[in-house]
């Protein structure tokens, strides 16, 4: 009786990535702005509004700073796949030597490789995408990368500055609202630190004390410098 095996494999690590960007920042960021805010004035109104504003500022800018590295990639690959088409074109004998050289590597015999490499090359598209990916390493983007990646940073900064700044709105001090504050942020972190170890198939514990760390020394050096500016 034949067994079928179905592989489960992570594919979404770009969004992922661009999600731990725009959370991580948007949870040390605002909270380092509203901590150091806390303790030059009384008046839990100011810090709410400052927070806000930082994070209305702070998501267009890292939302277009990944909408302009998504660009950057796609204009990279597109670059590259224009040359190695190029290539193939005008240094045929060079391109059918690092292609053979690629099957080399796995092991291919010489004659076979001779073999393979000219079935690849009728076909110039399919020998384009097996270069950029075997000699450059590199995948062809998704062409709304750039969007995707702009609007992701963008609402996850949103997110992630709202959860430290949320405990301005329900307390009566701002020293009430640090402390609050400070435990929300690291519960977030860890519960981040958790879901973003579970995506990603790292052990748990292992993911959630690495990202809760790195945020907690990122929100603390923000503080301090918040605070000594303040």
């Amino acid at each position: 009786m034949s067994q079928t095996h179905d592989e489960k494999h992570f594919e979404s690590s770009e969004v992922v990535r661009d999600l731990v960007i725009g959370m991580s920042d948007g949870l040390t960021v605002p909270f380092a702005l509203a901590a150091g805010l806390s303790g030059a004035v009384d008046s839990t109104t100011i810090v709410i509004t400052a927070g806000l504003a930082e994070i209305a500022a702070g998501s267009i800018a890292m939302g277009l700073g990944g909408y302009l590295a998504g660009r950057t990639e796609i204009e990279h690959y597109n670059s590259e796949e224009r040359r190695e088409y190029d290539e193939i074109e005008h240094l045929y004998d060079v391109e059918i030597r690092e292609t053979k050289e690629i099957f080399a590597e796995y092991g291919v015999s010489p004659e076979l490789q001779d073999k393979v490499a000219a079935e690849i090359a009728k076909d110039h598209k399919k020998w384009v995408d097996f270069m950029m990916k075997f000699e450059l390493g590199l995948e062809r983007p998704d062409k709304h990368r750039a969007t995707k990646s702009a609007l992701v940073i963008g609402i996850s900064y949103i997110v992630g500055g709202l959860i430290p700044l949320s405990a301005y709105f329900f307390t009566k001090t701002t020293s009430q609202g640090l402390i609050y504050s400070s435990i929300i942020t690291l519960l977030c972190l860890v519960v981040f630190g958790l879901v973003k170890s579970k995506l990603t198939g790292q052990p748990l514990l292992k993911g959630a004390l690495r990202v809760t760390l790195v945020g907690t020394l990122a929100a603390a050096a923000a503080f301090l410098l918040a605070r000594w500016i303040a």
